[in-house]
């Protein structure tokens, strides 16, 4: 249930003259702004990605989901499978989010934090390493950071990486990116959970992790 005092925003973001559709969730007062950085074949309306916002909604955190890629792109990465591995691209609109973020007025002067799914986690680590004095944490989930390439070993961001139990290829994947990070970086394993988080209980920890790493390193809700 939305709580009563969010207030919810269709936001456009522009992305080297692409327009990209998002919702910006504002709670009173906010202490910090998440983006989201959405995985493989998905979009803003990622219902994973929306039940963790909401669990960072009600800690004080303002949250950004944004579609990473326009209508025509979406409908060619559905026949083709390659936009959404292509990571260069993805941080780009990334970036483009952290600017539109910093200078929309009710986000402005805001910590931000980004939290990235699958690909969407490549896309998030190569963004704080392009701009590390203005991301202050990253959550990862399921993520397949070994696509952020060299950039990992640039990434002075603290970084929560959290990977289902089950989830063995991406387990070790994460494993040997978290040794590149310069950065604080502290991997949470949720027992019996697959990628996808979708075992009872699983995703509710998942909002749990990202939801206290926020809050460490963008400010405590007073």
């Amino acid at each position: 249930m939305a709580h009563p005092a969010l207030q919810r925003i269709p936001v456009e973001v522009e992305a080297a003259g692409v327009i990209l559709p998002g919702d910006l969730t504002l709670p009173p007062g906010p202490i910090g702004v998440v983006l989201f950085a959405h995985g493989s074949g998905s979009s803003r309306f990622s219902p994973r990605n929306q039940f963790v916002a909401d669990s960072i909604n009600d800690y004080g955190l303002a949250t950004l989901l944004f579609d990473l890629l326009s209508e025509a792109e979406n409908e060619i990465d559905m026949r083709t499978r390659r936009l959404r591995f292509d990571i260069a691209l993805l941080t780009e609109r990334l970036i483009a989010a952290i600017d539109w973020a910093r200078d929309y007025p009710a986000a402005a002067g805001l910590r931000i934090g980004l939290f990235g799914a699958s690909t969407g986690a490549a896309a998030a680590l190569a963004a704080a390493a392009e701009r590390p004095d203005q991301i202050a944490a990253v959550v990862s989930r399921g993520g397949r950071p070994d696509l952020a390439g060299d950039a990992l070993r640039c990434v002075c961001t603290p970084t929560l990486m959290i990977v289902g139990g089950n989830d063995d290829l991406v387990l070790k994947l994460n494993r040997e990116s978290s040794r590149q990070i310069r950065a604080e970086c502290r991997i949470e394993v949720v027992p019996g959970a697959s990628h996808l988080f979708e075992e009872p209980g699983a995703l509710e920890q998942v909002a749990h992790l990202a939801r206290d790493w926020f809050r460490r390193y963008l400010g405590e809700k007073t």
